[in-house]
């Protein structure tokens, strides 16, 4: 395991100072290296899965770690990013749910993300592509081969983070205490959510100037792709709120395509996406023995609720709970899910009754 303590120190303190105080915002981030991992498309001599942690592990008189929480992102997304405001601000703080004197949070960044290995360090299109078994495999290792965490008091995660906390529950199901995943279903992405997901990755592979993912600048079909990762994350409300006129429709739309672009390659971006192919928990739900409290919310264009599919699965789970939040002045579609003011009512609910395993 190789760590850049100092840097990451620095990184995470002028990341959390408007969110946590200045013991708590410390933190720390490091890389974790395994070496000759065999991925869905090939074997790359050596995988690096950074990570950030907050807090520290604390052992039980069995040596069994207690209060370790694992929290995994998004698709586009990476662990610091739950640095913010919004969600380090309502739950890591002194008093709150996650409270980082009292829990050790572990945020790492998935493959093809953050500052994990991913193609545009350098192999473009001869990265090999890799599914979520692949991730979550990885982030395994991670906790405890690289942190040395023998248990987890919750797995947590929002978007494809929420898909792999699944995974989490029928792949280890002894390892955590509860799961919680977030804006998430529990079975293959079918229907209008892979149709979306397929034309994205058309988008980029027809393009002429994609050259097999060895191209010398983005190929324009990255803006096509990201239009329709605009369309599938947004919401109306939230956006009619913040742009009431034509003008600043606009100005709006114009201005996230351009930081967007800045800050996406093509190739990270589609094997992002393509990953979710293996996803299906599906038929392994009844092999999940912790509590679930699964949550979405109604105006989630990603997981429509009107699919019934949660409704329809959840009996499998032996012990689960599905939350849907209603449509407010304050849910923004798919990315509710990255504002626990919304749901840490139904999060503190859980923690108080969740049984330590």
């Amino acid at each position: 395991m190789i760590a850049r303590p100092l840097a990451g120190a620095l990184l995470v303190a002028a990341t959390c100072a408007r969110a946590l105080d200045a013991q708590q915002a410390i933190g720390h981030e490091g890389d974790f290296l395994m070496r000759n991992v065999a991925l869905q498309g090939g074997t790359l001599d050596t995988l690096r899965l950074h990570y950030t942690t907050l807090g520290t592990p604390r052992r039980d008189a069995q040596g069994t770690v207690r209060n370790a929480v694992l929290i995994l992102h998004g698709t586009t997304g990476n662990g610091r990013g739950f640095l913010s405001r919004n969600f380090a601000g309502v739950l890591f703080g002194p008093g709150q749910l996650l409270d980082t004197a009292t829990h050790y949070i572990i945020l790492p960044d998935g493959i093809g993300t953050g500052r994990s290995s991913k193609p545009s360090d350098g192999r473009a299109g001869a990265f090999p592509s890799y599914g979520y078994d692949d991730m979550v495999t990885a982030q395994y290792r991670l906790v405890t081969e690289g942190l040395g965490v023998n248990h987890l008091r919750l797995v947590m995660g929002t978007s494809m983070g929420g898909m792999q906390t699944w995974m989490w529950g029928y792949r280890y199901p002894d390892f955590m205490d509860g799961l919680v995943p977030l804006a998430s279903v529990p079975t293959q992405i079918a229907g209008r959510n892979r149709m979306m997901r397929q034309v994205m990755a058309d988008a980029i592979r027809q393009d002429p100037g994609f050259n097999g993912g060895h191209y010398a600048a983005q190929p324009a079909g990255l803006r096509t792709a990201l239009s329709m990762l605009f369309m599938m994350t947004s919401s109306p409300i939230g956006l009619q709120r913040q742009a009431p006129t034509r003008d600043s429709a606009e100005a709006y739309i114009s201005r996230w395509m351009t930081q967007r672009l800045a800050s996406t390659d093509a190739n990270d971006f589609l094997l992002q996406f393509e990953a979710s192919r293996d996803y299906d928990p599906s038929p392994h739900l009844a092999r999940i023995t912790a509590p679930v409290l699964a949550i979405n919310s109604a105006d989630d264009l990603v997981n429509p609720p009107e699919l019934g599919l949660v409704e329809a699965l959840m009996p499998r789970v032996r012990d689960g709970r599905y939350v849907l939040l209603p449509v407010t002045e304050e849910t923004r579609g798919h990315g509710t899910h990255s504002l626990p003011a919304l749901w840490k009512h139904e999060l503190a609910t859980f923690l108080r009754t969740l049984p330590v395993r």
